[in-house]
């Protein structure tokens, strides 16, 4: 089989997901464009050069309704003749998108793809698609469907973490974080939102909070308790799931959950033929890719038994791997991969993550996809896995090899 080498990947900075975010005028289909074009500039791309554009995007409704991708493609200076394809995983949107172009590039389907996503957040607010996991009582009641947040509580609850705990791990996300731009280690994949006239609207990720303190966390209310605790008492439900718990510890609040952010990502995928023919090196070989269903009202443990079955796959074992992204969409979702793994915290999410940086859901994938080469790549170590937790109950991963 050919193997499926990524060339290049490219970010936008993430700017807050609210009407004041840096970001909030631009569009999803006119961000996803400017940074196609970054790809196409930097990578000295000329007319079919890719078989396809495959964008994620998590509530495609309204403005990122419709193929958002190819409406992407039409904006962008990319050849009218490369189609376009959105495809929705939830949080994994932008992974899957690139593991899907791996996977394409490997089964002979093209030489090469521009795989990523984006989400603007403060643009078409989550949820407003109005899912059917989340209104249908015919699947709510089947599902015992809780919130997000009701479900990173159930997983503090079974597997023992505090809120203390959840609150460390937020601190040190925002302290790795801001070393990481006060180093420059974003540097190679971040490129820089501006406006029509070229001044510059965005080029730094604006949701940090590098001050924050466990003493600031303290004092931050449970932001899932009372939708827990009384109507339409979503703990009772999780409690009619899981029986032996006697109740559910609330330990979740906006300072160690992921934030709400505007941004976009690209992967450049080819094969050894595509890098020869446009003068490219490879930076890293996608090694093995997995996704897998998971139990609907928990909801967010998928990274575990991803991680299990991406190593079995491919044959591999938790020490073959040198680094790791792990979305913290909440704080315990990284609590407990670590714990399942026994991995050492230094070796995860080393710039910090979502909730520093804000998880523009069908951006994340891509993006950490990206983080965790260039950190390779700094540390010259070789191979790493990133993976994320995704809404209904499901996980996705991929591991990537330099080269």
């Amino acid at each position: 089989m050919t193997e499926a080498y990524i060339y290049d990947a490219a970010r936008t900075p993430r700017g807050k997901g609210r009407p004041d975010g840096s970001l909030h005028e631009v569009t999803s289909v006119a961000l996803s464009a400017r940074l196609l074009n970054a790809v196409k500039e930097r990578n000295g791309l000329t007319g079919h050069a890719v078989e396809d554009v495959i964008w994620g995007n998590v509530t495609q409704v309204k403005e990122q309704g419709g193929c958002l991708a190819r409406s992407a493609v039409l904006e962008s200076d990319l050849d009218e003749s490369i189609p376009g394809l959105a495809i929705n995983r939830f949080c994994a949107s932008g992974m899957e998108a690139v593991n899907l172009a791996a996977n394409q590039v490997k089964g002979g389907a093209g030489q090469a793809y521009i795989a990523g996503g984006v989400e603007m957040m403060g643009r078409v607010a989550m949820g407003s698609d109005g899912a059917a996991i989340a209104v249908d009582p015919s699947l709510t009641f089947k599902t015992y469907f809780v919130p997000q947040g009701i479900s990173a509580d159930i997983i503090a609850t079974e597997y023992g973490f505090s809120r203390e705990e959840a609150d460390a791990l937020a601190v040190e996300s925002q302290r790795r974080a801001a070393i990481a731009w006060e180093e420059g280690r974003f540097a190679k994949s971040i490129v820089p939102v501006r406006d029509q006239n070229g001044l510059t609207i965005l080029d730094r990720d604006e949701y940090m909070r590098p001050g924050t303190t466990l003493e600031d966390l303290a004092k931050l209310k449970a932001s899932f308790k009372e939708m827990g605790e009384t109507m339409p008492g979503f703990d009772k439900v999780a409690m009619l799931k899981y029986p032996h718990l006697d109740r559910i510890e609330h330990i979740h609040h906006a300072g160690n959950s992921s934030g709400i952010v505007d941004g976009a990502a690209a992967v450049l995928i080819g094969n050894a033929e595509f890098g020869k023919a446009h003068g490219l090196k490879p930076r890293a070989r996608i090694r093995a890719t997995a996704k897998i269903g998971t139990d609907p009202t928990i909801m967010l443990t998928g990274p575990v038994p991803v991680t299990e079955k991406i190593l079995k796959d491919s044959g591999m074992a938790i020490s073959d791997i040198d680094l790791f992204e792990v979305n913290e969409a909440f704080a315990s979702v990284v609590l407990r991969f670590m714990q399942a793994f026994q991995v050492d915290p230094g070796l995860v999410n080393v710039n910090g993550g979502a909730i520093a940086l804000g998880h523009p859901l069908g951006a994340t994938g891509a993006i950490i996809i990206g983080t965790l080469l260039d950190e390779l790549e700094r540390q010259d170590k070789t191979v790493g896995l990133a993976t994320l937790c995704i809404a209904s109950g499901m996980g996705a991963a991929t591991i990537i090899e330099r080269v």
